[in-house]
């Protein structure tokens, strides 16, 4: 399934997109919605520490070879 990113934003009453896209009705839409730092409490900004640093350890963790400057490749 393709995935296209837009900007958009709430007025209060409904979501609206900042630039022209053309969707067509009915198309499924996953809405992620993005609050600003300022409102942010800090057990919030906490729990998503918390869950970089679970996924930085799955991706670097104890079974990850060390790699040299020689494994570098130009």
């Amino acid at each position: 399934m393709a995935t296209v990113t837009l900007k958009a934003h709430f007025d209060g009453e409904q979501i609206v997109l900042d630039e022209p896209f053309e969707i067509p009705p009915n198309s499924r839409l996953a809405v992620t919605v993005l609050s600003p730092v300022e409102t942010a409490t800090e057990s919030e900004r906490a729990d998503w520490a918390a869950l970089a640093t679970k996924g930085l350890s799955k991706a670097y963790g104890d079974s990850e070879p060390e790699y040299t400057i020689a494994d570098l490749k130009k």
